[in-house]
């Protein structure tokens, strides 16, 4: 098989109805719209939530809480991941967005301390839990802040 013989399935590609091409079409004159009225006319209809003017469901609801909008969002990554990387080698966020643990360089890194770490690592990050800090001393390695 080649690329230029590839074919959607039977049935999943359906042609378009073509509106307003007379009244043998079965969607001629007024296109399938109806008669009169709001969404009968060219441009308009209604918005998202509409009720007809009557109070709509979202604004009936009480209201609850707030949202910071200051609050910091953070890359996380786990200890655990670590151990994919070779001893002796210094972990920054390049390297593990190149290794597809962060998904991009937007939000500061963090490194948790779940699960463990069995080698020596040299790893750069914003910020670091104080579990984190702890079991890469104790693996040998070095927490350095970014």
């Amino acid at each position: 098989m080649r690329l230029h013989e590839l074919r959607p399935p039977e049935g999943a590609r359906k042609v378009a109805k073509r509106k307003g091409r007379g009244m043998a079409s079965g969607l001629g004159k007024t296109s399938g719209r109806g008669q009169k009225g709001q969404k009968s006319r060219s441009g308009s209809g209604v918005r998202r939530g509409f009720e007809g003017g009557q109070m709509p469901y979202f604004q009936r609801l009480p209201k609850r809480g707030f949202t910071n909008i200051f609050k910091k969002k953070w890359s996380i990554v786990n200890l655990g991941d670590l151990n994919s990387f070779e001893k002796g080698t210094v972990v920054t966020p390049d390297l593990l967005l190149e290794a597809g643990l962060l998904k991009s360089l937007n939000d500061p890194l963090k490194i948790l301390g779940d699960g463990e770490l069995d080698r020596k690592l040299e790893v750069h990050a914003h910020r670091f839990s104080k579990q984190a800090l702890a079991k890469i001393e104790a693996a040998g390695g070095k927490a350095e802040v970014i």
